[in-house]
């Protein structure tokens, strides 16, 4: 039986102009960007479709412009009859997870993220933090450069475990240069410095953390109605208590995403639709297992891809 899984990616993949196919020919897609704006207090949609893109990449803005654009995505395709079994999301991306599984509503969820990103932003000041990617390493050996690096009273700890051979590293800059430096001398292919705004899933990030803890008391929440994966952990999350844990220590903890998938295969799940601008999430997938079944839903015409192929997994069933 086929099973499906929507993938939300994060910060990164926000790009102007995202969504504006889709809210041209669709009524309802319109709806999420009045909604988000009346929301925020700002034109949040403008921001989207004119930029500029520096502006659009400011973490308070990005947020709750790649989950308008995420949940907008995932609610055509299942107006369209596609229905996930489970949703997941990079980071931020898991936000539009909660959305699209009923946990929270998108009115609330695009105020808490934009919170989310003030108060990330808040938590370092510019230029103090930074985080690289670490090509051709394995975790367990990155992680012992970090915690070596860390010793000296700078600070590195893994980010994002993306897929095998791909890690982001965060933490102060000079901690994040270290070990950038140390895992080349111990066999890393190549490390790549990110442009960030602040070094994101590190302990650095505590004080967001704790900021974000008192906002999320604020809004309701339900269990969900299709399992998450929690970035975490990469266990199914099915409880209120959870979810608000999870939402916390999400901030300052690294992003299991190779992990996360592994459980969504283990779950059976053998289609993939990545639900936001960019392909970057696929490609990860692709990565972690060459057999899956990956789509990348953006515009009018990849819509419409995945409608066309879902007419042949139904005849799979």
């Amino acid at each position: 039986m086929t099973k499906i899984a929507f993938i939300f990616p994060g910060q990164g993949s926000q790009q102007v102009g995202m969504g504006s196919e889709l809210v041209k020919v669709n009524e309802n897609s319109r709806t999420f960007y009045e909604t988000a704006d009346d929301a925020l207090g700002f034109s949040l949609s403008k921001l989207m479709l004119e930029g500029p893109q520096e502006e659009l990449t400011l973490t308070y803005n990005a947020q709750p412009a790649l989950l308008t654009t995420g949940v907008m995505i995932a609610r055509r395709l299942m107006e369209e009859g596609i229905r996930p079994d489970y949703t997941a999301g990079h980071s931020l991306g898991e936000y539009s997870a909660f959305v699209t599984s009923e946990v929270v509503t998108f009115e609330d969820a695009v105020q808490i993220v934009h919170k989310r990103g003030l108060y990330m932003d808040e938590a370092v000041p510019a230029g103090e933090g930074a985080m690289a990617a670490v090509l051709g390493m394995e975790s367990t050996e990155l992680a012992q450069v970090c915690e070596e690096v860390s010793a000296s009273g700078v600070v590195a700890q893994l980010a994002n475990l993306n897929c095998p051979g791909q890690i982001v590293i965060s933490g102060t800059k000079e901690g994040v240069e270290k070990a950038g430096a140390l895992a080349k001398e111990r066999g890393a292919k190549r490390v790549i410095p990110l442009t960030v705004s602040g070094p994101f899933h590190s302990s650095l990030m505590e004080p967001a953390a704790e900021k974000l803890a008192a906002a999320i008391e604020e809004i309701e929440m339900k269990k969900p109605a299709i399992p998450v994966i929690s970035n975490v952990t990469s266990v199914l999350l099915e409880e209120v208590a959870d979810i608000k844990k999870e939402m916390v220590d999400q901030v300052s903890s690294p992003v299991q995403w190779e992990q996360n998938v592994r459980t969504l295969l283990e779950q059976g799940v053998d289609i993939f639709i990545e639900c936001g601008p960019g392909k970057v999430l696929s490609g990860l997938v692709k990565k972690i297992d060459r057999g899956a079944t990956v789509y990348s839903v953006y515009d009018e015409v990849t819509l419409a891809q995945v409608v066309e192929a879902s007419k042949e997994w139904a005849q799979c069933v």
